[in-house]
């Protein structure tokens, strides 16, 4: 089943992200206190998804106030292809919907041939109309990628 994620989540998500080949994380923003920090800025909207006693998936969304963004939107290697990343993605949209957001966006590399199926199966929009930009305002908050 979906429900939103807690604070109480973290050691399971967290042992999930681990245990997912490719997935990278990053070392301050996907720490216990940055996640924290993000749920509590974005209390309803992140999801995790429990079967068989444990969590399987699970996705960080927060918005702005007017547009809002997916990060680590992951299932379990084990559990994919039974439609938890869909209803994972379906409850954080009726979430936002919620709260009157209108547009959500999500960042995939490249190299992920899994994940980027997927959205385009889900009928996201790849854009190639913009260039993405990004700025560290602290170098020590670096992405390591699972092996």
């Amino acid at each position: 089943m979906v429900r939103v994620m807690t604070c109480e989540d973290y050691d399971n998500v967290y042992a999930l992200w681990k245990s997912i080949h490719g997935f990278g994380m990053r070392s301050m923003d996907d720490s216990r206190e940055g996640v924290e920090r993000f749920l509590k800025r974005n209390p309803t909207t992140s999801a995790v998804y429990e079967k068989d006693g444990k969590i399987v998936g699970a996705i960080l969304c927060g918005h702005d106030g007017r547009r809002a963004c997916l990060y680590h939107v992951c299932v379990s290697e084990e559990y994919r292809m039974h439609g938890i990343g869909r209803k994972m993605v379906e409850f954080c949209c009726k979430q936002l919907e919620k709260e009157q957001i209108n547009k959500v966006c999500l960042n995939a590399f490249v190299t992920n041939v899994v994940g980027n199926k997927f959205w385009q199966k889900m009928g996201w929009t790849l854009r190639e109309d913009l260039n993405y930009y990004d700025f560290a305002l602290n170098e020590g908050n670096l992405t390591v990628f699972n092996k």
